[in-house]
């Protein structure tokens, strides 16, 4: 009987030593049947996987056939990486385990970089190194910061490669910095010479060569030998194994080349204690379905939320503990999920999305296409579930909204999103709750002016963003007129469009990068992008003439675009762009709270100059506003005659307002009924001349708002009725601006210089002052950090 059932047995079982299985691929002794997809690991699986390894942790069983049946003849093909000189035939064909161990003949057997990819799907090559200090540190996460993916030039770069952060190009540089080529450990000739120069040439010098002995014996032993002593349990198909059975055995371990989600296992782990995940999750997609933003959300998503809610309580409840345990959401902490951990967590995760969505479409993204970072959503809506109704104050949401557009413009979510999603609830639950101060996003989000010349496609967080915020700030459609609200986004299709159409352009040799950038683009209808066509917009906004009877209102529209209408009745692109540029970075500073990082040449068109005569016409026309003042002098008092303090300060508290608010316009040389009066009136106080008077008024804001705001002043003048007017233009201040009196400037000449500081702002076309709780409420709202 036991020999018949041994006849009977069609495979063995037993551990292979990994470095035994990388031999075999490399001499081609180990193949692929040609049927197997290609290599499609990216980045993240492989740095998993070699962690994994170091750790002595299972990474699964792999499963070959050995070939030799005539009656099962497959076309072999070498594992990816590998070349022979000639052609050989295999002994063993893989059939279940080609990811893993072409990963791991890449990363640590070939000396080549590896081909993969990045989170995004993005080629890449790159070299695996383990970081000695991080990998002998046990209480490092070493997947996290153990084994390190480094760029084929072996240089890792920030702020868009403008500067190196790590450079590896050589073997001394590699020892600086303390990291091991893991494409060496299979060579004991390599791996000694390192260790050589590691020991004797390495950090701290001669002094310290008993401390990198001891550090290396502890590498070894954590990294080095557990890799070179792993197994791997391998299933071997007998050679008699028909081609119907391997065909079979290979569809049931290889369904679709994917591997088992962590919803399917925690499905089958949840189905033990009778509780019905699949039916669960089911009835809660259904209700999700029903908004647009959530319309790609994903099991994976919903449990990520749920699991960073449990540690989340978890941690608060050991928080005085000296350990206490960790927020986290990866795919280990996830499979530790209980069915009663889901059932006590999925309601308030679920409203925790729901809310999300109402707070997303006040930031005016309506549909999933639009929303910058999807698994942003997943912080997002853990944030609100902890917090409850403690999200819903004016100052909550306002700080809500600065750490949201910085994750969005800082382009934080690109990769190790689970990393940043607990840090970034503990980080926003703190912060609104004024026990901690500003996020890591926060603190981390830098935005680079001349990105707005590479925002180009949807693929773009920031550019979405861009899109969003033009419709939050009230982008009105060209036709219509409408403020684009989520009722209009979906009824009249509206979607962002060129402003000079590509023919255009291309007539006009613009350069494709800039017809093409999203300082091109806007939100308009479906209907008027159809009206525009390709036609020059100075022609379509004579079509759109046709819509809107007023000259004026049409400009005014135009403006809301954050586009200086005089430009596109003239078909100035180079003037347009410039203006726009600047526009856009006051808006992405607006929203993150902190300005952007440029330099004078980040604008393309910085050259331009702009004509100030039909701006203060247009201004003048439309009268005193919000926005908008007029001031006949700036110095002198036309009832006297004379210069005046109170009338200098009039000009400070309407700049310092305007900061304060919403930005503005001031005119200088206008009186209040629209009549030209002339900053020549100023004159003999500003030593008679039109740069005299742009001198003093810069350092007139200089000493009373700061050399700062001083700076940020646009200003401009143009000849009405032979009388100067000067336009001076500011944007909203990122932080509080108080007016501070001086002897030459002072409210009505009654406080000394000095003496105190004043804080105004806009309400209406009035200039108010705030003290006491008005100014700290205000200041709470409109600044909330």
């Amino acid at each position: 009987m036991a020999k018949n059932l041994q006849a009977a047995k069609k495979f063995s079982i037993k551990d292979v030593p990994l470095q035994d299985i990388l031999q075999q691929a490399e001499k081609g002794e180990l193949q692929l049947p040609d049927f197997q997809r290609g290599w499609v690991w990216d980045d993240s699986h492989i740095v998993s996987l070699l962690a994994s390894i170091s750790l002595s942790y299972p990474i699964g069983a792999v499963m070959t056939l050995a070939s030799g049946n005539p009656d099962v003849k497959f076309l072999p093909r070498l594992i990816e990486g590998v070349t022979l000189s000639t052609p050989k035939e295999p002994e063993l064909l893989l059939l279940d385990g080609q990811q893993r161990i072409t990963s791991l003949y890449f990363a640590l057997y070939s000396p080549e970089a590896v081909p993969t990819y990045d989170i995004r799907g993005h080629e890449m090559k790159c070299h695996y190194y383990a970081n000695i200090d991080m990998c002998i540190d046990r209480s490092i996460d070493r997947e996290d910061s153990g084994i390190v993916s480094i760029p084929d030039n072996k240089l890792k770069t920030a702020h868009f490669g403008k500067r190196i952060v790590l450079d590896l190009q050589d073997r001394p540089k590699e020892i600086a910095e303390e990291m091991f080529p893991l494409e060496l450990i299979f060579d004991p000739d390599e791996t000694m010479n390192w260790q050589m120069d590691y020991i004797q040439k390495g950090p701290g010098g001669p002094e310290k060569i008993n401390y990198r002995i001891n550090k290396w014996k502890l590498f070894q032993k954590e990294i080095i030998t557990p890799i070179i002593s792993y197994q791997i349990p391998t299933i071997e198909l007998s050679k008699a194994t028909s081609k119907e059975a391997v065909c079979q055995v290979f569809e049931k371990v290889n369904t679709g080349g994917v591997s088992l989600t962590v919803f399917e296992l925690l499905t089958a782990t949840f189905a033990a204690s009778n509780f019905n995940l699949r039916e669960d999750w089911r009835d809660r997609s259904e209700e999700f379905n029903k908004y647009p933003i959530l319309s790609r959300l994903e099991s994976t998503h919903f449990l990520q939320i749920i699991t960073l809610l449990v540690t989340y309580f978890q941690r608060m409840k050991h928080i005085n503990d000296p350990n206490p345990p960790a927020i986290s959401c990866k795919r280990r902490d996830i499979l530790q999920l209980t069915d009663k951990g889901y059932e006590n967590h999925a309601e308030s995760a679920s409203n925790g999305l729901l809310r999300a969505v109402e707070f997303l479409r006040g930031e005016h993204i309506f549909s999933s296409k639009d929303v910058p970072y999807y698994t942003q959503l997943v912080p997002l809506g853990a944030i609100f579930a902890v917090l409850g109704k403690e999200a819903e104050n004016y100052i909550a949401q306002q700080k809500l909204r600065r750490w949201y557009w910085c994750g969005v413009f800082g382009e934080m979510y690109g990769a190790t999103t689970e990393t940043r999603f607990a840090l970034d609830l503990s980080d926003c639950v703190a912060w609104i709750n004024d026990v901690s101060g500003e996020p890591r996003t926060v603190q981390e989000a830098q935005f680079q002016a001349e990105r707005l010349l590479s925002l180009r496609t949807r693929n773009s967080a920031a550019y979405k963003g861009i899109h969003a915020l033009q419709m939050k700030n009230g982008a009105r459609d060209f036709i219509t007129g409408k403020v684009i609200e989520d009722h209009t986004y979906f009824d009249s299709n509206v979607d962002i469009h060129h402003i000079f159409p590509k023919k255009w352009g291309a007539d006009n040799k613009i350069q494709s990068k800039f017809i093409n950038s999203i300082v091109n683009k806007t939100p308009i209808s479906s209907h008027t992008n159809r009206e525009i066509g390709r036609l020059a917009p100075q022609n379509y906004l004579q079509k759109m003439q046709q819509y809107i009877d007023t000259p004026g209102a049409l400009n005014e529209i135009i403006r809301s675009h954050d586009i200086e209408p005089y430009t596109l009745h003239r078909n100035d692109f180079r003037k347009f762009f410039y203006h726009r540029f600047e526009k856009m970075l006051a808006r992405i500073e607006r929203a993150m709270g902190k300005a952007v990082n440029r330099s004078a040449k980040d604008n393309p068109f910085a050259d331009q100059t702009i004509d100030y005569t039909d701006k203060i016409k247009e201004a003048i026309t439309n009268r005193e506003h919000k926005r908008m003042e007029f001031k006949s002098t700036g110095r002198k008092n036309l009832h006297t005659h004379r210069k005046d303090p109170a009338v200098e300060w009039s000009v400070v508290k309407s700049i310092a307002a305007f900061m304060n608010t919403d930005g503005g316009i001031l005119l200088v040389g206008v009186d209040d009924s629209g009549k030209s009066v002339g900053i020549e009136e100023d004159f003999p106080f500003v030593q008679q001349s039109q740069d005299g008077w742009e001198q003093w008024l810069t350092t007139l804001i200089g000493k009373t708002l700061g050399e700062v705001e001083a700076a940020k002043m646009a200003i401009g003048y143009c000849q009405i009725k032979n009388k100067t007017i000067a336009y001076i233009e500011v944007g909203p201040a990122l932080k509080p601006v108080f007016a501070k009196p001086t002897k030459a400037a002072s409210p009505k000449g009654e406080v000394g210089p000095g003496q105190i500081e004043i804080f105004y702002v806009r309400t209406g076309n009035v200039t108010k002052e705030l003290t006491g709780n008005d100014l700290l409420d205000y200041q709470k709202g409109h600044w909330p950090n």
